[in-house]
């Protein structure tokens, strides 16, 4: 099942919808309190839509979506936002990387950063350059918000930010745990969308975070591995039959 969190999302969630569905999976999106036609606009596409009265963050929608996939008995859940940047055909490469070790999987734009605004690519390779040092292992593209994650394990780590902290606090939450990241190339895609972060205020939020998160690995083991590009595929792998098999 796929969990998208959309605000305000109404140009491109009709899309993001048609495209995930083409791949074979469910799709939950999250209307995080949207002003615009965002959630009739998915729901036409075929998209079950959870509706939040106002906009709660990024971490909350998400929380509320695999909390929706686990309810519906699925295994794994894939993320991915909604205002297109994520290309749906890359999803079979994340599958495939998926195995009952490789519990997350993100996908890794920074094969290509030339492709990417300078500011996202300067902030994302800042902040991965944090938490890699955090958390001993190289987080190549932690801001990347198209993931694959095994729900169980997901849910079991009890994470708790409700705004774009949430991406870093995945990473390093699986790290910790000492499961291995499964990297996996995807295509860099920006249009005209327009980020929803706010400079000071998302910044001092994620700073708070991280001074939290640092404080707290000087009492945890560090993780002992972490796959890079391409996690190989084994036992265990999944397919786009366990992202949709709940809703049969």
């Amino acid at each position: 099942m796929a969990v998208v969190p959309c605000l305000n999302e109404a140009r491109t969630i009709a899309d993001v919808v048609r495209g995930v569905r083409r791949q074979g999976a469910q799709v939950v999106v999250v209307d995080d309190g949207s002003t615009d036609d965002s959630g009739a606009l998915a729901a036409a596409a075929g998209a079950r839509v959870l509706r939040q009265a106002e906009p709660r963050g990024k971490g909350a929608a998400l929380a509320a979506g695999w909390r929706q996939a686990a309810l519906a008995g699925a295994e794994w859940v894939l993320l991915l936002d909604g205002d297109g940047q994520h290309e749906p055909t890359d999803i079979p490469s994340l599958l495939q990387a998926a195995t009952a070790e490789v519990r997350l999987v993100v996908g890794n734009r920074m094969l290509q950063p030339e492709l990417m605004p300078w500011l996202r690519r300067a902030t994302n390779h800042w902040l991965s350059g944090r938490l890699s040092k955090l958390v001993g292992v190289p987080l190549p593209d932690s801001q990347c918000g198209f993931r694959l994650a095994h729900l169980p394990t997901l849910l079991a780590l009890e994470l708790r930010s409700e705004r774009f902290e949430i991406e870093s606090e995945m990473v390093v939450a699986f790290a910790r745990a000492g499961w291995p990241i499964g990297w996996v190339k995807i295509q860099v895609r920006y249009g005209a969308e327009r980020s929803k972060i706010s400079p000071l205020r998302d910044t001092l939020r994620w700073w708070r975070w991280y001074s939290a998160a640092r404080r707290q690995s000087l009492t945890l083991p560090r993780s002992k591995g972490l796959h890079s590009e391409l996690a190989p595929v084994g036992a265990g792998k999944t397919s786009s039959r366990h992202l949709h098999e709940a809703d049969r």
